[in-house]
């Protein structure tokens, strides 16, 4: 629950943020007129990010009847979900700077298009987020099958994320992003780890990789399965009493790599001052919303 809870504050904030950034630059233009466009946009791609959501769901549990099947399917999604994982995070981190502007410049051609082209272009800057989240919700979730607990959660780390974002942008919060984000994409690439080791199991038992048998190790007897911290050792991080090689081969090759890149010292750079609220203001002179910049480890 925890792990899923992560990947809805996570992803909700930055959708909430992108929101937020589109919102502020209509305020301060005075074309609210337009607001209706983004709200439009930003609801159709929560829908269908819910659908894509649902029919992944359907796909695993309806559609394939061979056990093999499922057991490939889920393997492919998880890898496919560790992907867009590790492309999230680094990307978030090399884009922070400029995203804002960015937005600002599309939305801009956008009014100049007319109401179909402001919807699309909030579509587009959610749909992403929606998307993701979706697809490593269901990765991360696979071992909680027929529990709500997990699906409760993600939807508890979304509400927190869209309340956080609120009070950014009304300047009744201040938090410092970058380092709420630094830990979140830590904890997020520990995730990924256990998602993919998850996926490698599920290719052996679909009987693609070989070795289900051969166990790394066997710490049954000191980490006993039952027991509360080894349950949110495996539902966290996937860290099982008795992996396969393989399994352990796959865990530790992801993790320690791409953490040792996320966590890298920064490079020091000259950089504008980044503030922590998303403003109306800010949507004019630019300081509200370099709260993306906030958001990420600035490195080079």
């Amino acid at each position: 629950m925890f792990a899923t809870y992560l990947i809805g504050l996570r992803e909700g904030l930055e959708a909430t943020l992108v929101v937020s950034i589109l919102v502020a630059f209509l305020v301060k233009s005075q074309r609210r007129d337009r607001l209706p466009q983004v709200w439009a946009g930003v609801g159709l791609a929560v829908v269908l990010s819910v659908l894509v959501g649902w029919l992944i769901e359907y796909t695993s549990t309806s559609v394939l009847a061979r056990s093999e099947d499922r057991e490939l399917f889920e393997a492919i999604t998880s890898v496919a979900a560790v992907v867009f994982v590790t492309w999230m995070i680094f990307w978030m981190r090399r884009a922070a700077r400029t995203i804002a502007g960015e937005l600002r410049g599309k939305l801009t051609e956008a009014l100049a298009v007319g109401s179909l082209a402001v919807a699309g272009m909030a579509f587009l800057a959610v749909i992403r987020e929606g998307l993701e989240t979706a697809l490593i919700f269901y990765s991360a979730a696979q071992g909680a099958a027929g529990d709500s607990g997990p699906l409760l959660a993600l939807i508890g780390g979304i509400v927190t994320a869209v309340v956080l974002g609120v009070l950014l942008y009304a300047s009744a919060l201040r938090i410092n992003l970058s380092t709420f984000f630094t830990w979140t994409g830590a904890l997020l690439i520990l995730v990924a780890a256990g998602i993919l080791k998850y996926g490698v199991h599920d290719f052996q038992e679909a009987g693609v990789l070989p070795g289900l048998n051969h166990l790394a190790f066997d710490i049954t007897s000191t980490l006993d399965p039952t027991t509360w911290y080894a349950a949110l050792l495996a539902g966290m991080f996937n860290v099982t009493p008795a992996p396969t090689v393989l399994e352990t081969i796959a865990w530790i090759g992801y993790a320690v790599p791409v953490l040792l890149l996320f966590l890298r010292p920064a490079r020091r750079t000259p950089a504008p001052t980044a503030t922590t609220t998303v403003t109306e203001r800010g949507a004019d002179t630019g300081t509200g919303t370099e709260a993306e910049a906030a958001s990420t480890p600035q490195r080079a």
